[in-house]
Formats: structure tokens, C-alpha cells, sequence
């Protein structure tokens, strides 16, 4: 399953919502950016340096990686292949450019995009998110654009405007309405 859409949607929000409920586990992505504050190496990200991850994809240790907001990103190869191989439904939270390319190599998943209620709404949540610049900020403005235009490339699309909405549409949408815990 590919949980994706722009940086502050809420996305981390609902999948650790959708991680407690269901038999959904989230595969641990893979970054060359610092890590914010209260992030936990191997936990919420592997934090990579720029080598280190170039090195990774080299050697194909990638099931899929991108370039976004000016640092790298990626889904580490073996723990997907490790929950498959278990029977354990692996969630995908990453970026456009991600899921686009997984798409592209026609990897079966269900695609849902979140997207926010309105573009004014995630410019909000981005400005009140600790640990980003004004510029940084712009950067992700100006690619949630881009991103919001290939929404309809997905299976599904939930809006976020509530989380506890949000999050009760996404269970029923996969079908995880009996398995999820109350």
C-alpha cells in the first residue's frame, strides 16, 4: 500500500493512526535530510548522508528513490521484500516522485493520495511545522503544486480536513474496516 501526497499533508499522521488499527506495518524510508526534532534514526527514517545513500542505490538496496525539496529520499529494498514474504501488508509512506516511479514499473499496490482541504490549509501546517526555513517552506509550497496535479494518477484520494474523517475513510477505502481495532 503507497500512502502519498505533499509535504504536510499529514500523512506520517495518519499512517501511524492507520499502523495502530490494522495489520498495516510502515516500512522505515530512507533520507539525506536532518532529522526534525523528536525523529529517531531507524524509527521515523534511516538518515542518510548524500554518499552513503548514492552508494545504497548503486549497489539497487532501493525499491524506489528521488530527489525532492533538494535531498534524497528512498524505500529500502529488503524490509519490503521481508514483510511481503511474511504476509504482511507493507505501507509506503513517501513522496510524489516516489510512488510515480513505482507506478511507472508497474509495482501492484493500492495508491492513495491525501491531499490537503485547500492549499491555503497546507501552507498553514507547513509554516506552524518546527524546524523548516522560510525557504524550505517556499520549496515545498511550490512542489505541492506540482504534486497536487497528479492526484489523479492514483487508485484513491482522501481529503485530510479532519484527521479522525480522514483516517475512518482510509480504513474502510482498503477494506480494513473489520480488522481495525477500535
Amino acid at each position: 500500500m503507497v500512502i502519498s501526497g505533499p509535504s504536510g499533508v499529514g500523512k506520517t499522521a495518519l499512517c501511524d493512526r492507520l499502523v495502530a488499527r490494522t495489520p498495516c506495518r510502515r516500512v522505515v524510508t530512507a533520507t539525506t535530510r536532518a532529522a526534525r526534532p523528536g525523529e529517531r534514526h531507524g524509527v521515523d527514517y534511516y538518515f542518510y548522508g548524500e554518499a552513503e545513500f548514492r552508494a545504497e542505490v548503486a549497489r539497487g538496496g532501493f525499491l524506489e528513490h528521488a530527489e525532492v525539496h533538494g535531498k534524497l529520499y528512498g524505500t529500502p529494498r529488503a524490509p519490503v521484500e521481508k514483510q511481503l514474504a511474511a504476509g504482511t501488508t507493507a505501507l509506503l509512506v513517501i513522496d510524489v516522485q516516489g510512488a510515480a516511479s513505482l507506478m511507472a514499473a508497474k509495482v501492484p499496490a493500492t495508491y492513495v493520495f491525501i491531499e490537503p482541504p485547500t492549499f491555503e490549509a497546507l501552507e498553514a501546517r507547513l509554516r506552524g511545522r518546527a524546524g523548516d526555513s522560510p525557504e524550505a517552506i517556499a520549496l515545498r509550497l511550490e512542489n505541492a503544486r506540482k504534486e497536487m496535479a497528479m492526484r489523479h494518477r492514483y487508485d484513491f484520494r482522501i481529503v485530510n480536513a479532519d484527521l479522525d474523517k480522514a483516517i475512518e475513510e482510509l480504513i474502510s477505502l482498503l477494506g480494513l474496516t473489520r480488522l481495525a481495532q477500535a
